[in-house]
């Protein structure tokens, strides 16, 4: 990951249990239910929305993180230091992907918003179908603020000779917890997609439970897609709140040994997210299993207002 002040601390065998445990599950079920998913959504890809190539992406992007744990899951069970090449690149690999999916989860939740919210302005219509761009600059984006930490290591390894102490995974991310990385882990990596997910979440099942058109239609469960909403936000703050809170303390306090246990903890709650992503969006939900879409929604709503006058259709837009 970044760079690291090692540090040893007593009785972590049972935690180090704990850790190959978890990391063992996530990396078994989260690599076998996103395949899964991959493969269902490529079977499907004459019905394919733009929605769904959000859930493809961040499918590769949790196929990748748990791609990862293998190493950690290596560490934790056998206490021996890795090559540092290997530590780094999948530690980076690992936080890389992570906001991958962050950034992923935010624009499938934006894009159901807007798909149901707007379903007759055709700049919303024009926008979704560049879902391949915002995908491609996400990559682009991770990748490239992970370069800076690599490069930094690398540098700091040249000026420092003192690397005999190096013990992969188990210390601190020092470079994580400086202020300018920070600041822009804290407001960009998760404050501004938790807002976005907030106002998307809130706006969507404000859109479900004014519209007639829904709650009098057959075809879609708003209940049930209510909860969809309300879990997928939850997963997303229960997975990645603890890890950011934990940049923040280790910001303002002194490093210790239960400090390094919470941190160590906090990381591998953010890394469940690769294995609940799939369990969320595509396998726990009547819309998935029916191949029913939030665009059911959108399509219903569109429906009801070209059937309207032109007064019913402004006011439907207003209680959007």
């Amino acid at each position: 990951m970044s760079n690291f002040m090692n540090m040893t601390c007593p009785n972590m065998t049972n935690q180090n249990k704990v850790f190959v445990g978890v990391y063992s599950v996530v990396f078994i079920f989260g690599l076998t239910l996103n395949l899964t998913a991959l493969v269902v959504f490529f079977r499907n890809s004459k019905s394919r929305s733009h929605t769904i190539v959000y859930m493809i992406n961040l499918a590769f992007a949790d196929i990748l993180l748990v791609c990862t744990l293998p190493v950690r899951i290596y560490f934790h069970s056998r206490l021996e230091s890795l090559p540092r090449e290997i530590c780094e690149i999948t530690g980076l690999m690992m936080l890389s992907n992570m906001y991958s999916s962050i950034f992923l989860l935010t624009c499938i939740s934006f894009d159901r918003c807007i798909a149901v919210c707007f379903p007759l302005s055709s700049r919303v219509r024009e926008g979704r179908k560049k879902a391949w761009c915002v995908c491609l600059g996400i990559w682009i984006l991770t990748i490239a603020t992970s370069l800076p930490i690599y490069i930094k290591k690398k540098q700091a390894d040249v000026n420092n000779s003192n690397t005999e102490n190096y013990t992969c995974f188990g210390g601190f991310p020092t470079y994580a917890t400086e202020t300018a990385p920070l600041v822009s882990t804290l407001i960009i990596g998760f404050g501004i997609p938790l807002i976005v997910m907030v106002l998307s979440s809130w706006g969507l099942i404000r859109a479900i439970s004014k519209s007639t058109a829904v709650q009098t239609s057959n075809l879609v469960d708003s209940v049930r897609i209510k909860r969809m909403i309300i879990t997928n936000l939850a997963i997303f703050l229960f997975c990645f709140l603890p890890y950011h809170i934990m940049l923040l303390i280790l910001y303002a306090s002194e490093y210790t040994c239960p400090l390094l246990t919470a941190y160590r903890y906090s990381l591998m709650v953010a890394c469940l997210n690769a294995m609940l992503d799939p369990v969320a969006y595509y396998f726990t939900t009547e819309t998935f299993r029916r191949k029913m879409d939030v665009e059911a929604v959108r399509k219903i709503r569109q429906v009801s207002s070209h059937s309207s006058e032109g007064n019913n259709r402004s006011r439907a837009q207003l209680t959007t």
